[in-house]
């Protein structure tokens, strides 16, 4: 066998943090259908997600377990998903939005540096740009996230890292356990108890979760193709917002059922995203695929 073939077949390893999300536990089970020997990072304290064909390492909450976590896996790749997100703080929640998106992070960026690992694909979010600005975090949430790639860019100027931050909006797809917009549309539709809800003025982002994984395998094979210097960032969006209230009507007429929302009974949010970023690059060779209306449909399937 020559030294190309050899290459060729050598199997490519991931680690992923936050695997246990929607977002992670797709992109485990894409990377496991293609081959990768794939590795996740979970809490002492968490329930062992299920999957089959991982491999799970257990964090203490240490930087020395940490490090112990990349050793043992040798990725080829970091995923870096883990975040706790809240859309609004009180100040009880302050150590635990530093510890799971700036500490564990930064715990990550050092053990792939003890452990001469160099490729990171990074999670970001479009909320790091409140009013379409170059950066404007929307909540403390967001903040957060600046915070990490700040902490990265040392690791890439000083440790020569190679990353790539994919700027999430609105996810969806079958099988959402998250408690979010879907979840209660269908529930005041089957409970036809009214739903209290903003004006309905606000732009929604809407991301398919098929369509979000396909732009980390992207995003991951730029990085294997050594096509990028330093550190790259892209917008991962539908480029189709629309308004909240109009969203409502497709979902609606989607389940074909009539959904009772009392439009303007709440006020909009503190720092209410009104309009979504739209000045972010888009990685090359993707676009979003499936289209709303076939996404609801397949929601309701």
């Amino acid at each position: 066998m020559n030294e190309l073939t050899q290459e060729s077949n050598t199997q490519k390893v991931a680690l992923v943090t936050g695997a246990t999300g929607f977002v992670g536990s797709h992109l485990v089970k894409r990377l496991v259908q293609e081959g990768w020997q794939t590795h996740i990072i979970c809490r002492i304290d968490s329930s062992i997600p299920a999957f089959t064909d991982i491999i799970t390492h257990f964090h203490d909450g240490s930087t020395d377990s940490m490090i112990q976590c990349v050793a043992d896996a040798k990725p080829d790749v970091v995923f870096h998903l883990a975040s706790l997100f809240l859309s609004q703080h009180e100040a009880k929640d302050i150590d635990a939005l530093i510890q799971s998106n700036v500490l564990f992070g930064n715990q990550l960026l050092e053990a792939m540096r003890v452990n001469s690992i160099h490729n990171l694909i990074n999670t970001g979010t479009s909320w790091q740009h409140y009013n379409n600005e170059d950066y404007n975090p929307v909540c403390l949430y967001a903040a957060t996230k600046q915070a990490f790639e700040a902490l990265l860019e040392y690791y890439v100027q000083a440790c020569d890292f190679k990353a790539i931050t994919l700027k999430l909006f609105d996810t969806y797809g079958p099988n959402d356990p998250r408690p979010k917009l879907f979840h209660l549309l269908n529930k005041a539709a089957t409970s036809e108890q009214t739903l209290d809800m903003s004006k309905g003025e606000q732009l929604i982002d809407l991301v398919h979760i098929d369509d979000v994984v396909e732009a980390f395998m992207i995003a991951t094979q730029r990085l294997l193709d050594n096509k990028i210097e330093t550190q790259e960032s892209y917008a991962v969006s539908s480029g189709k917002p629309l308004p909240l209230k109009e969203l409502v009507q497709l979902y609606s007429k989607s389940i074909e059922q009539p959904i009772k929302i009392n439009w303007g009974a709440r006020p909009y949010r503190f720092r209410e995203v009104m309009k979504t970023w739209d000045k972010g690059p888009i990685i090359k060779n993707w676009s979003p695929r499936i289209t709303l209306e076939a996404g609801l449909k397949e929601l309701t399937d």
